[in-house]
């Protein structure tokens, strides 16, 4: 076989994988807006449960999801941000230490969602005595993000070229002001990558919410109080309550829609302020 036929080969191969990918995403977004639009509406949105969840609306399930993703976002970023650079910038690169670190990310990213829940009840919720709340939920997801977004940050970190950290060391910048400036600017993009894959595990996050924020499906007035967030809610709706499917497939429709725009935005948001950081350096 000639390499023009495998190069066509290839190509073909490629374009396979990319529209039967597209292909299966079309068919859940159609197959949710076909059973799911007919039951959205601003009352949906904007007012309580009722009967169960079979009528009436997602507001507090809504208002509980955006609370939980706040609060495991504000516990993630700083921390995560904090190790990748550590581990990127401080750490011997091959060393052991920096080494046994990585292993273990490697390995919690790929721990079941449910021990992280019942680590999060066992810890904060009893130890902590946080109880079923938000904050127990959110620290929870905490932790689940925090292993993809240090690696992911990591290596884009570790791709940023050599060159940049010399030529501020020849400017004479501290290394604080290298990493503000020209590093993280740079390695923009795979943490941008790395928070929006966070936010879609965070966000559609079942198992563990169970164990931590818990069911309640009444409008939260503190981080202190229990709410269920909408994976939790489409759950028991499909589970647990008979006649619950369209409203089911309607929460599942404002999930989608919910991850979409909260990672449009955060990394819009990331990108916009590390470009301010370079045009200020």
């Amino acid at each position: 076989m000639d390499s023009k036929t495998m190069d066509r080969l290839f190509t073909c191969a490629i374009w396979s994988s990319a529209a039967l990918l597209a292909s299966a995403f079309v068919w859940l977004l159609g197959d949710l807006v076909w059973q799911g639009v007919a039951h959205l509406s601003w009352s949906f949105l904007l007012s309580e449960p009722m009967n169960a969840g079979r009528s009436g609306g997602i507001a507090p399930i809504l208002v509980s999801t955006l609370l939980i993703l706040a609060v495991a976002l504000a516990a993630a970023i700083p921390l995560g941000l904090g190790a990748a650079v550590w581990l990127a910038e401080y750490t011997r690169r091959g060393g052991a230490l920096g080494h046994g670190v990585g292993l273990s990310l490697d390995v919690l990213a790929g721990v079941p969602s449910i021990v992280f829940g019942l680590f999060g009840n066992a810890f904060f919720s009893v130890f902590l005595g946080l109880g079923f709340s938000i904050l127990s939920g959110g620290l929870t997801l905490a932790c689940m993000i925090l292993p993809i977004f240090i690696r992911t940050s990591e290596v884009g970190l570790a791709a940023v070229s050599n060159d940049w950290r010399r030529g501020a060391a020849a400017l004479g910048m501290s290394r604080a002001a290298a990493l503000s400036h020209i590093l993280l600017p740079a390695a923009a993009p795979a943490i941008g990558a790395g928070l929006m894959l966070g936010i879609g595990r965070a966000t559609a996050e079942t198992a563990a919410l169970i164990f931590t924020s818990g069911y309640v499906d009444r409008m939260p007035e503190s981080p202190f109080d229990s709410g269920r967030a909408l994976a939790v809610h489409i759950y028991d709706l499909s589970m647990n309550v008979s006649g619950g499917d369209g409203a089911a497939y309607a929460s599942a429709l404002v999930l989608i829609v919910l991850i979409v725009l909260i990672n449009a935005a955060a990394l819009t948001l990331s990108e916009r302020w590390l470009a301010r950081r370079i045009t200020a350096s």
